[in-house]
């Protein structure tokens, strides 16, 4: 019987099933056992108890009980990093204390990896080690095409800190976007419930998120609640808007799929702003054509929360990529012009 072990989630790890993690590093412990083991509460995840089905992130530690002999972890072998990439992270570097890292995350750079993703945010984050004895931890996530702020723990402790700071909304995410057409009214907020639909593949690709009526929630299997608020910052015309938009929950594709649905897809989102999306506006969709670049045009702007060590209220401002730029150059938008927090009423 071998002893007590405690195996950090790798980087390549993360977003799947307990079992399934399980079953990889121990192949020779059958279903019947994780599950017993789960129930009784020798496998935990961070300290806490889990099911077999819980769904495990990169960075966290699972506590693994005495298993029979045979039963050793597969040991994985880190990612080779480019001087490039090096670069990069490092550069993307716009905050960092004892306790936590901040980063302006590329546009086109995934979070976490996946069955088709192998250089990411997490895989990558350990050139961002410095002085510290063990790479930041995500807490929460971007879209692989969103840039922005993007904020990492340095402890397994501030990575908790900051989990509960999410999941109790004691944080504020501002996002930047230019859409399709012209909202109407200026300011208001999305409540579209979120459900997903499985793609065409074999593995399920080309899956997407559904927007459905509030009212239809509780009687639609897996849909959840979501909420967005919004607010227009400038318009050209009716062709484009400058729009901040604020997640109230954290759905996946959440602000994506509510600007669609609103008919003001976001620029460059061919997910769900494609030839067959309704525009409200004149523009094509949510490709607006002429010189305006065809990736994403979404940015977290700014993120606000207490530090977790120090309880000072940090605010963190990304600036944005180079095609967000150049569109906000083109259509003569500044920032200077428009308040930091559209939605404070304190704030002229």
């Amino acid at each position: 019987m071998s002893a007590v072990q405690l195996i950090d989630v790798g980087s390549d790890e993360g977003d799947q099933r307990l079992d399934r993690w399980f079953r990889r590093h121990f192949p020779h412990v059958p279903q019947g056992r994780i599950e017993k083991l789960c129930r009784k509460g020798e496998i935990r995840v961070d300290g806490g108890r889990v099911k077999s089905s819980t769904r495990v992130n990169a960075g966290q530690t699972v506590r693994v009980p005495p298993l029979p002999d045979g039963a050793a972890p597969t040991p994985t072998r880190g990612p080779i990093i480019s001087n490039e990439d090096i670069e990069m992270m490092r550069n993307a570097v716009i905050y960092r204390d004892d306790h936590i890292i901040v980063l302006n995350k590329p546009a086109g750079l995934p979070t976490q990896g996946g069955s088709k993703q192998k250089r990411h945010v997490d895989g990558l984050s350990v050139v961002l080690t410095f002085d510290a004895d063990e790479k930041p931890r995500l807490v929460h996530r971007l879209d692989k095409d969103t840039s922005g702020v993007l904020i990492m723990a340095r402890t397994r402790m501030v990575a908790s800190a900051l989990t509960e700071a999410f999941r109790s909304r004691d944080t504020r995410k501002i996002y930047w976007a230019a859409v399709a057409g012209a909202p109407s009214p200026r300011m208001g907020t999305i409540k579209y419930g979120l459900v997903k639909a499985g793609g065409h593949g074999p593995r399920g690709e080309g899956e997407k998120m559904h927007a459905i009526h509030p009212r239809e929630v509780e009687s639609t299997t897996d849909a959840k609640h979501a909420t967005t608020d919004y607010a227009v910052l400038s318009s050209l015309a009716t062709r484009a808007s400058w729009v901040a938009l604020v997640p109230i929950t954290g759905r996946t594709h959440q602000l994506r799929v509510h600007m669609a649905e609103l008919g003001h897809p976001i620029i460059g989102d061919g997910k769900y702003g494609g030839s067959g999306q309704e525009n409200l506006g004149d523009g094509w969709g949510a490709q607006l054509g002429g010189e305006l670049s065809r990736k994403l045009h979404l940015h977290a702007r700014s993120l606000s929360l207490t530090h977790p060590i120090t309880g000072n209220r940090l605010e963190l401002t990304a600036p944005m990529p180079d095609h967000m730029v150049r569109t906000w150059e083109m259509l003569d938008w500044h920032a200077r012009d428009v308040p930091a927090d559209p939605f404070d009423e304190d704030e002229e």
